[in-house]
């Protein structure tokens, strides 16, 4: 990675929202009979994780001139991300989205309204060229304007010599065709970004169980040197490009409290281990550390705690 002065680590570009998590735990919505509120979105969750970890992140999004946004901005803050391109929307409420709490991948109901109302003016060439990491994901990319905004400002990222990473947390749900997410999908892992994927994005954006070979060629004959595949409690298998694959164990946890956020906990701290220069291998080590924090919290991961020294 280039050490010109990048006083940005990461630029977290897409959804910020509030998540009603629900109390009842192993139940779907309908079942579901009380929420408690969180901050949410992906990026979000990382830009967070990444100020605690002692980064400076910046936050790129869309919230409602309302209540919800302003609890936003006050969390964000809280934890000092970067809030200064976050734009408050006077016409378009603060998206929320309802989540089951679940041991696996959880039910979720999203009413969108500002999150992808992301636009040009947010990101300037000034900004990019201060950039390490501009991080998205496929949640992001599902709504223009914000899908047009990212592909225009990821191009021009890797112009100025950032490193791209994406979270392909696909869901049919919020778009409007497959074949539209596959399209973009495969623009932006055209410019070679670092890939999270999970097992169960992978079975909706493919709608069958494939071999986990098969899914990495799929993404490397894209242009994608780094895949990694998170596999819940089975841990974690990374494909680099014409090298042999990595297989890490997940970390035993007694007792798993929310698995909501995990996989942004993972992300956070790989790219976290990856801007500091560690090897792939430890970058997945300090991963899979920060993963098996979160999933005893419920929420975010938790306050009090120095999560640095857990991890190092």
């Amino acid at each position: 990675m280039k050490n010109t002065i990048k006083n940005i680590d990461i630029l977290c570009v897409g959804e910020v929202l509030i998540d009603f998590i629900g109390h009842q735990n192993n139940v779907l919505i309908n079942e579901t009979r009380d929420y408690h509120r969180y901050l949410g979105g992906s990026p979000a969750n990382v830009a967070m994780n990444s100020a605690r970890l002692g980064l400076n992140p910046y936050m790129i999004s869309a919230v409602g001139n309302d209540g919800f946004g302003e609890y936003i901005f006050k969390r964000l803050n809280e934890v000092k991300v970067n809030t200064n391109h976050l734009k408050k929307s006077e016409n378009n409420s603060t998206s929320v989205i309802f989540v089951s709490r679940s041991n696996g991948t959880p039910d979720f109901m999203p009413y969108r309204n500002a999150d992808y109302h992301i636009s040009e003016d947010q990101i300037t060439s000034e900004m990019l060229s201060q950039t390490k990491i501009f991080h998205t994901t496929c949640f992001a990319l599902s709504k223009n304007p914000a899908q047009t905004t990212i592909l225009k400002k990821a191009k021009e990222a890797v112009k100025n010599g950032c490193t791209l990473s994406i979270d392909i947390n696909y869901a049919k749900k919020l778009w409007s065709s497959k074949q539209e997410a596959l399209d973009v999908i495969k623009t932006y892992c055209s410019l070679n970004p670092l890939i999270k994927i999970s097992e169960d994005d992978m079975l909706r954006l493919f709608e069958k169980q494939l071999p986990h070979e098969e899914i990495f060629e799929f993404f490397h004959n894209l242009g994608v040197e780094t895949v990694c595949l998170t596999l819940g409690s089975e841990g974690v298998k990374l494909s680099q490009k014409g090298k042999n694959m990595i297989q890490l164990p997940a970390i035993k946890i007694e007792k798993v409290m929310d698995t909501t956020g995990a996989g942004d906990a993972f992300w956070s701290g790989f790219l976290f281990a990856y801007m500091k220069e560690k090897t792939i291998e430890e970058c997945l080590q300090i991963a899979l550390k920060l993963a098996a924090l979160k999933l005893q919290n419920v929420g975010r991961l938790p306050d009090n705690i120095n999560i640095l020294s857990k991890l190092l």
